[in-house]
């Protein structure tokens, strides 16, 4: 095969792989990182350790993030359970922590964070109808706890101590990002 023949595939070669995958339009930025939510106390799926439940201290665990969506002026959490009261039959779900208005300029929320938020911070009601974190108290088998983190283009108004639900509707049209990190607890296992 003769040279000339040779840089004319690879021409076409290049012309077909440029078609497939054009360039993009912000011409050579990476594109915005995915939103991650991370415990150091407990991996993705794994059991959450006691002192984080009402058989320890029932303290807050620690939690960081990473991956903010560029537009991002607030952030929201929420932590819940899914599987109450029984994982074999479960009827509703169970609200453990509701918190908005977290600064987009944090990356964290430390071990027992629940008793000292970042400023500017608000808290909704859990389902003991009080504020703060309320931990993993499973009447029987082995729950999941989803630890959800959304992502705002705006720093939502005072709700005035809302639920999950008045959250999640005060959230509707402005999240830009959301990440999510799993836990387990089952009583019994320290």
């Amino acid at each position: 095969m003769s040279s000339g023949r040779t840089g004319a595939l690879t021409r076409l070669q290049l012309l077909g792989a440029l078609l497939l995958f054009p360039l993009s339009p912000a011409r050579g930025n990476p594109p915005e990182a995915r939103m991650q939510i991370t415990s150091s106390s407990f991996t993705h799926q794994g059991a959450i350790p006691a002192k984080y439940t009402c058989e320890g201290s029932d303290t807050s665990p620690p939690l960081a993030w990473t991956g903010l969506h560029a537009s991002a002026k607030s952030i929201a959490l929420i932590v819940d359970d899914p599987d109450a009261p029984d994982p074999k039959a479960p009827r509703m779900t169970w609200v453990h922590w509701v918190l908005y208005d977290v600064p987009s300029s944090a990356s964290s929320l430390a071990e027992g964070a629940s008793k000292s938020l970042p400023a500017g911070t608000r808290e909704g009601v859990n389902d003991w109808k009080r504020t703060g974190y309320g931990g993993p108290c499973p009447p029987i088998g082995r729950h999941r706890y989803f630890f959800k983190l959304y992502a705002l283009d705006t720093v939502l108004p005072d709700l005035a101590k809302p639920t999950k639900a008045d959250l999640l509707k005060a959230m509707e049209g402005h999240i830009v990002g959301t990440a999510e990190l799993v836990g387990t607890y089952q009583k019994g296992e320290k």
